[in-house]
């Protein structure tokens, strides 16, 4: 009896040890995370402006149709990142996402910003650096530190009526995107 005890409990600590290195590995290990995919919509430093969404047609994303979406995605590794421009009165927002499609800042326009994005992207070494006064920045730029060199920019944009798609979208793809070196 004691020697079935132990065996169950063995297997029981065994399967346990096997199932929390599966749950820790896997996630490194996917090839089709959101981070890929963002990779093969949106190139380095280059702002895109994301296709319109019908409804009732995939959506892998989970993006809102009723929404315009442009993305950016920056390397830090070399200089900070901007993303600024004007963009309509309209309800917008910005997320920065990491590597890991963690949400590390959000912000929208009713935060006092108005219709001016203008945000700066820092890895901690070049936060120190800034902290230090090393880095010239202009007055009212949105400090970001990204955590790391991998930083993805999400703005979202609703237009107030369908005929104003067009020119929200043409508002979107203006705002600047990049690195600064």
């Amino acid at each position: 009896m004691s020697r079935l005890f132990f065996w169950i409990i063995g297997g029981l600590v065994l399967g346990g040890v096997i199932h929390l290195i599966v749950i820790l590995t896997l996630p490194n290990a996917a090839t089709h995370d959101i981070w890929n995919r963002l990779e093969e919509a949106a190139p380095l430093e280059t702002l895109v402006v994301l296709e319109d969404l019908a409804p009732g047609e995939p959506n892998p994303l989970g993006l809102d149709p009723e929404l315009l979406y442009a993305v950016c995605r920056l390397e830090l590794e070399d200089g900070p990142g901007i993303v600024n421009g004007q963009l309509p009165l309209a309800f917008w927002s910005v997320a920065v996402f990491n590597r890991q499609g963690h949400v590390i800042y959000s912000t929208t326009n009713r935060s006092g910003s108005g219709a001016l994005l203008d945000m700066g992207l820092f890895n901690p070494a070049q936060t120190r650096l800034l902290a230090e006064q090393r880095f010239e920045i202009d007055e009212g730029l949105l400090i970001v530190e990204a955590g790391g060199n991998d930083a993805a920019v999400v703005v979202r944009l609703a237009p107030p009526h369908p005929a104003m798609r067009e020119r929200y979208r043409e508002a979107l793809a203006a705002l600047d995107c990049g690195t600064i070196r």
